[in-house]
């Protein structure tokens, strides 16, 4: 894939996330998500010299890929979980920032990158890593966890009603030789779901397929760990900004915001608050925010990204 291809890659809700950064010219952010650095960019033209972007991915081709097009003394790009940021800071000696940014989803050249094994749509292996030196992939999953465990990630994170069946289906289909490849697992859970309900609801192995990726990567229990930890690293007045892409994550996004913004917690029979909490972030976005018809048109995928953005007191 070239690098021109590579950088093809829209960024998704872009003007919104920037204006909701509210970036400061001096000030510090951080982008936790690199990508292909769409946002990032953005972040970028905005800031002078005194300004800095410290800028995060566990996909090691991202940062080498963005290291190649943008040279801008303002950047820093490091190859490092979005839920280590607290750990890069440190190691920079910056104690806060004044924005966070976090896009949730998968970037374009991953998807489209049949060797990389997130699309059902190209054959490759079935692998799922964003980080690729960790050693869990999607095929471990998928050949080694028990029928029960795979029957309650397909539902769980991919919200698949037919979940029992693929899970049967996959196991059944392992005995025989394992499943290695995209492809074939695309075939199994073409199996498992008569021929009636794939009339519906787009590509059959869609759902599975993102259970699989939020499996491999850990990526819910990351996100509920990382919205406490990211409020605590912004000066008052800095926003945190997080775009997510499917239900469960905006859930997670919506519910924490909800608790970080609580006065108190007390049980509603208590005659006076004896928890003594006070909130500590003001929740600008009461629903989320969600692209508009010409950028649907432009990028499709934005269809069902989600922003929320909260501003710490």
């Amino acid at each position: 894939m070239s690098l021109e291809n590579e950088f093809e890659h829209q960024a998704v809700l872009l003007e919104e996330a920037i204006n909701y950064l509210n970036i400061q010219a001096d000030g510090i952010y951080l982008d936790g998500t690199l990508g292909r650095a769409g946002h990032s960019s953005a972040i970028l033209k905005q800031l002078n010299l005194s300004g800095k972007l410290i800028a995060l991915d566990r996909d090691l081709a991202a940062i080498e890929a963005v290291k190649k097009k943008i040279k801008n003394k303002s950047l820093i790009l490091e190859h490092a979980n979005f839920k280590n940021f607290d750990r890069v800071l440190n190691n920079l000696e910056i104690s806060a920032v004044d924005g966070m940014l976090f896009d949730l989803g998968v970037s374009s050249p991953q998807l489209d990158n049949s060797a990389r094994g997130f699309s059902y749509q190209n054959d490759g292996p079935l692998d799922m890593r964003m980080n690729q030196n960790q050693n869990l992939t999607a095929a471990d999953i998928v050949n080694s966890y028990s029928q029960t465990d795979l029957e309650k990630i397909i539902s769980d994170y991919g919200e698949e009603n037919w979940a029992a069946r693929i899970a049967e289906f996959i196991v059944k289909m392992r005995q025989e030789s394992k499943i290695t490849r995209t492809g074939e697992l695309v075939e199994v859970i073409k199996a498992a779901i008569p021929k009636g309900a794939r009339r519906h609801g787009g590509h059959p192995a869609r759902r599975t397929f993102q259970a699989l990726r939020i499996a491999t990567n850990d990526e819910l229990e990351q996100l509920k760990l990382l919205i406490n930890k990211a409020i605590k690293f912004l000066n008052p007045g800095g926003r945190l900004v997080i775009i997510s892409f499917h239900s469960l994550e905006d859930r997670i996004v919506k519910h924490s915001f909800r608790e970080l913004a609580k006065d108190c917690v007390c049980p509603p029979d208590f005659p006076i608050c004896v928890c003594d909490k006070k909130a500590e972030i003001k929740i600008l976005t009461k629903s989320p925010v969600q692209a508009q018809k010409e950028e649907l048109d432009n990028n499709p995928r934005a269809r069902s990204a989600k922003l929320r953005v909260a501003e710490k007191l």
